[in-house]
């Protein structure tokens, strides 16, 4: 057993806590990772209010880097001392999803998540006595972590914690969703919310080569980074509306392609509205569970629109964080102007502060 330290959240809306907790020694196929870097991402925050009904006691964090420091039986793929990226979904390869090619929806990825456990069931977390749950299999905002070995993806040494972290989730969903939607070289698109996930669709839409990107925060500090990041022109919905500004931007036709980055009802509804005929409207944000959106039947028959969702950016961590990395040494991909805040882990929960005050970009704790 190690003893730890940790940000818990100990029941629905109570302040999140930097607790002592035990983590015990890595099962088979599982691996001990030092946590060096996590990523702040507002999923963890809905796991919070409680909008995301995850099993409390709960320690957060899902988007993580760090260094091997032991694994358990059977381990193959990684050993002691290599640097790793953690996926939050460390995806079976033998369920019907898996079979499918659609590893993001893996069943006992899923399952485990929804239950706060690694995916052979058992928790390995300890806050006194008591077993507790860690969010999505990982649980990377504190000091140690035991997760799957289908959950560490080797990386370079040389590529730092910080950065590497957010591959395991901001980056790989944002630019995921933009490399596996329909957007193709030329297109005009629209992404709405330029935070953490917002700002990397914007860069994959770049790579992809879209002609205009149409970003819109209310935010000025989001705007000024979706700018940096590639996009052309960029809307605070509290100045004008904004699917009358999009409109008037293409002619009244809409985008070719529009993703909704936010994760709220209305906002999905409006990128759809701002897409033109023919066109795919992407949901990338989480919405609450229970959250519902209200659209004109009539439009998709007549217009013949496509309204799809992304989960993970439709990611394989184990093909995907290679590639991104690859564009990451090309110069193709930013991560590091993406950290806008660091803090330790004893500041996290000023961190979650930040992260609703929407100060923009990602905030990082590093250890």
């Amino acid at each position: 057993m190690h003893r730890i330290k940790g940000a818990l959240l100990v029941d629905y809306g109570e302040p999140i806590r930097i607790a002592e907790l035990t983590v015990e020694e890595p099962g088979p196929g599982e691996v001990l990772v030092e946590i060096r870097a996590s990523g702040v991402c507002r999923t963890d925050w809905h796991a919070v209010t409680g909008h995301l009904p995850l099993p409390v006691p709960l320690v957060l964090g899902h988007e993580g880097a760090g260094i091997v420091k032991d694994i358990g039986s059977g381990v193959q793929r990684v050993k002691p001392g290599d640097h790793v990226v953690l996926s939050w979904i460390p995806n079976c390869g033998n369920c019907r999803w898996c079979i499918l090619g659609r590893p993001e929806l893996c069943d006992v990825a899923i399952t485990a998540a929804v239950n706060g456990t690694l995916p052979s069931g058992v928790p390995r977390l300890f806050w006194g006595d008591d077993p507790i749950s860690c969010f999505s299999s990982t649980g990377t905002l504190a000091d140690l972590a035991v997760v799957s070995e289908l959950s560490a993806i080797v990386i370079p040494d040389y590529l730092p914690f910080d950065q590497a972290a957010l591959l395991g989730c901001a980056v790989q969903t944002g630019v995921g969703a933009a490399f596996r939607s329909p957007l193709a070289a030329g297109d005009t698109v629209l992404v709405i919310g330029a935070g953490g996930v917002g700002l990397n669709i914007i860069q994959g839409a770049q790579i992809r080569g879209a002609a205009h990107i149409i970003a819109v925060d209310p935010s000025e500090v989001s705007r000024r980074l979706a700018e940096q990041f590639g996009a052309h022109t960029t809307i605070n919905p509290l100045d004008e509306d904004p699917l009358l500004a999009i409109l008037d931007l293409t002619d009244g036709l809409g985008v070719d392609v529009a993703f909704e980055a936010v994760g709220q009802g209305s906002l999905i509804a409006l990128a759809f509205n701002a897409t033109r005929p023919g066109g795919t409207t992407v949901a990338v944000g989480v919405p609450t569970p229970n959250e519902s959106i209200t659209l004109n039947a009539f439009a998709f028959p007549s217009q013949e629109k496509t309204l799809t969702g992304s989960w993970y950016g439709g990611s394989y961590p184990l093909r995907d964080v290679p590639r991104l990395i690859a564009l990451w040494e090309s110069g193709q991909l930013q991560i590091e102007p993406l950290i806008q805040r660091r803090y330790s882990l004893l500041d996290c929960p000023q961190a979650f502060d930040d992260l609703q005050a929407g100060r923009g970009g990602r905030s990082v704790i590093t250890w």
